[in-house]
């Protein structure tokens, strides 16, 4: 049984406090299938490219287990492109280039050999692609873990509501998360939330951690206090996929395995702003990860 990542793969030009770099390979299909193939191997992609897109870094995707029979490259296209500037905080950014390209007229196909797919990550893009994924796969996934963000909450917001119905997790931000129920609570926000359709719902809070919901209950997650943010560009993509690459690890769907799943995709996407783009997710040990987990669990434990 597979793990599906539907995304994009695209090139983005960062600024930040720290330095800035010209195109470097980015894209929320990226990020969620590296940070997920450290807890998975049997990941497949489904998202497109241009031409303009370097072989070796289609390869080093394969690398990591990354099957690749799904992404599509376009001739004579270019590949999407997203350039912005992130001010001190690193918790706000300015846009300053977006070219949809190959993405304007994406078509999600997916190969016959996608067909096992248990679980699938529908990472950001517009909500009618990820009803198309859903609606073209033979069987329901066992776990539809969904992202999304404020731009089609302003645009495709009735569309939005219908992908939500279609998920068993969503995860936004804070603000994503009030702005979608109108609700400044969060503990209001994800009632309301939940009544939408998905079983569970993760609101990442960036530098102040996730929190889960579920039903009565609710889990919160700690971040790590890096000293140096490099570049957060990433970080939500990384950690939406190191949940579900421990989901599908561990196989089994519950409030406690999320609980866990949660910490590991922290864990992840604290690696993941320690340098720019994708570069810190490429190599990354056992040791390392292990170690980084029990630093998280560190954070949170106390006795009475």
């Amino acid at each position: 049984m597979s793990l599906l990542v539907i995304g994009t793969v695209a090139f983005d030009a960062i600024e930040t406090p720290f330095g800035k770099t010209d195109k470097i390979v980015g894209g929320s299909a990226t990020f969620a299938s590296l940070g997920a193939s450290y807890f998975y191997d049997k990941i497949k992609i489904v998202a497109v490219v241009g031409d303009d897109f370097p072989q070796h870094e289609i390869e080093d995707l394969q690398k990591h287990n990354v099957n690749t029979e799904g992404l599509q490259i376009k001739q004579g296209e270019k590949s999407f492109f997203w350039s912005g500037r992130y001010h001190n905080d690193m918790n706000s950014r300015d846009t300053l280039v977006t070219e949809l390209n190959v993405l304007e007229a994406f078509d999600p196909i997916i190969p016959d050999s996608y067909q096992d797919c248990e679980y699938l990550m529908l990472g950001n893009l517009s909500p009618q692609v990820q009803q198309t994924v859903i609606a073209r796969l033979k069987n329901r996934p066992k776990l539809i873990v969904m992202d999304t963000m404020n731009f089609w909450m302003d645009i495709a917001l009735d569309e939005l509501l219908k992908t939500i119905q279609l998920v068993d997790v969503l995860t936004i931000n804070d603000a994503e998360a009030r702005q979608l129920s109108g609700e400044f609570s969060l503990v209001k926000a994800a009632r309301k939330i939940l009544t939408m359709g998905p079983k569970y719902l993760i609101i990442k809070k960036g530098e102040h951690g996730a929190l889960l919901f579920h039903e009565d209950k609710i889990f919160s997650a700690p971040a790590l206090p890096l000293a140096e943010v490099f570049d957060p560009t990433g970080a939500g993509d990384t950690f939406a996929g190191g949940f579900i690459g421990y989901m599908a690890k561990v196989g089994t769907v519950n409030f406690n395995n999320m609980k866990n799943a949660i910490i590991f995709g922290s864990a992840l996407a604290s690696f993941c702003v320690e340098k720019f783009g994708s570069e810190r997710l490429r190599n990354l040990s056992e040791e390392e990860i292990a170690n980084r987990i029990q630093e998280f669990v560190g954070l949170a434990k106390f006795e009475l």
